[in-house]
């Protein structure tokens, strides 16, 4: 038991189904119950990258003295019922629950079975932005990227658990709602309690990080969700990439290995799996002196995680030309507003790339005889020209 915390009991219960969502959950005890343990039940999904980055997030909140509970919850068709089954008593007890994705079906059927008082809803990620926005206008939790289109027969069944879980989390004369984030949030529900997510448990436990001369690139699931074509995605990268001698792509733990792999051959940028959520480590370093990013959390969070350093984050808007067909009406503007509302970055805006990417022929993304210059023309303009470095206001 880490002397940072005290017993973990059953009086505060958070779930997480992602790292970023753990990593939340351990800033919240940090800025609003220290010295307190929690118990922090995982809902492991399958996919074997994020499970591992779940594993090692949870030895993390060991060493901070939280009591960890891992469940497979999606270990087969009977799983959930044993989950939940399991579960019930620990939820019943509980005084305060915590969650970080107010959207996932599991989540909303547990919320169902606590009498907590006490509800905190901690970040998962640029969705919560969208959250916040349908909890303050009384509609229906849908996730942006599936907003405007219609329910299909398991959305029809669920209707009542996701009515249900909606009710439990507005505020009433019997209910707290917590809202702990770092994202900007342009409507607030009457009632609800938004405090800030400064990162300072990260910043306090690791860092200040090596930068080096280069740039990376952080990657983005859009493609996999099916809101961004993948050969536009390809092409945006290798041109971002050749504009700014990126040398490292760090992969979203959900990207598909099938199209990393091609991105890897297309642009000649080394490929990495990190075992942690970006934010720990760009803060443990190595990090390049500049991180490009498409429109995602990591524009929001990156700043707070590294304020103090000299280190740029820098963000390139979706180009409507790259959405698929099928994208929800809602998604452009989302992702917009995501860039827009971003404090402490970088803006850049798409062009076309000035050579699209061939497998058969690797380009490499910069000139070897200077790695800080680019190899060709830079497709991608920066605007604002005065947009600075990240530091200390961020915070």
């Amino acid at each position: 038991m880490s002397p940072r915390a005290g017993n973990a009991g059953p009086h505060t219960l958070a779930f997480v189904e992602s790292p970023v969502q753990l990593l939340n959950v351990l800033e919240w005890a940090h800025a609003h119950a220290p010295g307190v343990g929690l118990t922090l039940v995982v809902l492991s999904p399958v996919d074997p990258m994020t499970r591992g980055q779940l594993r090692r997030m949870s030895d993390l909140a060991r060493d901070e003295g939280h009591q960890v509970r891992w469940e497979e919850a999606r270990g087969g068709p009977l799983a959930p019922f044993r989950t939940i089954g399991g579960l019930s008593g620990l939820l019943r007890r509980a005084h305060r629950v915590v969650l970080g994705d107010p959207f996932s079906r599991y989540v909303q059927l547990l919320l169902t079975i606590t009498r907590a008082r006490d509800l905190v809803v901690v970040d998962d990620g640029t969705a919560t932005m969208e959250f916040v926005g349908q909890l303050a206008r009384g509609e229906r939790l849908v996730r942006w990227h599936r907003k405007g289109g219609r329910p299909g027969p398991r959305d029809v069944l669920f209707a009542p658990v996701s009515a249900s879980a909606r009710r439990r989390l507005t505020p009433g004369e019997r209910r707290r709602i917590e809202i702990f984030s770092s994202m900007p949030m342009t409507e607030t529900p009457a009632g609800v309690t938004v405090s800030a997510n400064t990162f300072a448990w990260t910043r306090t436990r690791f860092g200040p990080p090596r930068i080096t001369r280069g740039a990376d690139m952080v990657g983005t699931s859009l493609v996999e969700t099916g809101v961004v074509d993948d050969g536009r995605y390809l092409e945006a990268v290798h041109a971002l990439a050749r504009a700014h001698g990126a040398t490292r792509y760090f992969a979203h733990r959900r990207e598909s290995t099938d199209k990393l792999h091609r991105l890897e051959a297309a642009t000649g940028l080394e490929i990495v799996r990190p075992e942690f959520p970006l934010e720990l480590i760009a803060r443990r370093g190595p990090i390049g002196r500049t991180v490009l990013s498409f429109p995602s959390t990591v524009v929001h969070t990156l700043p707070l995680a590294l304020a103090g350093t000299e280190v740029r984050v820098a963000v390139c808007d979706i180009d409507p030309a790259w959405l698929t067909e099928n994208a929800s009406p809602r998604a452009q503007g989302f992702l917009s507003g995501v860039t827009g509302t971003a404090r402490d970055v970088h803006r850049l805006s798409p062009t076309a790339p000035a050579t699209a990417p061939n497998p058969a022929n690797p380009v490499n993304p910069v000139n070897p005889a200077n790695p800080s210059e680019p190899t060709g023309p830079a497709p991608f303009t920066a605007t604002p020209p005065s947009a600075g470095l990240v530091g200390p206001a961020a915070s």
